[in-house]
């Protein structure tokens, strides 16, 4: 059978609890274990999956990720929701935060660019 799907991504992260606070706050993800200042495993709503993301704390000392810059590394990720409705309303809730930097339509899908809470997008 061939890969169809992406399970589950895994980001490091400086603040561990701001981060965990971001997804679950702002895009309504629920915290499903964890390691506290170390990591957390998160589910999306709707999900079925295990866990959608990981995350692992790096501390404040972590500078940026140069990727895209200086570096190769991920461009972006991409969550799928049902309607161009919810897709509007994480739009407005990201805006709220301040954490919309932009959208796009890319012909065959519609996407938002967030700002994750460590600054990286």
């Amino acid at each position: 059978m061939p890969i169809h799907r992406l399970n589950h991504a895994v980001l490091y992260v400086r603040d561990l609890e701001r981060s965990v606070a971001f997804y679950c706050d702002v895009l309504g993800f629920r915290k499903v274990m964890g390691m506290p200042g170390a990591a957390a495993f998160l589910q999306a709503p709707g999900s079925a999956n295990d866990h959608d993301l990981g995350l692992f704390q790096m501390g404040e000392q972590a500078g940026p990720s140069p990727a895209g810059r200086t570096a190769v590394g991920l461009y972006h990720l991409a969550w799928e929701v049902d309607t161009l409705a919810e897709l509007e309303r994480l739009a407005v809730r990201l805006a709220e935060v301040g954490s919309l930097v932009g959208s796009s339509d890319h012909s065959t899908t519609k996407s938002l660019y967030a700002k994750d809470p460590d600054g990286i997008e």
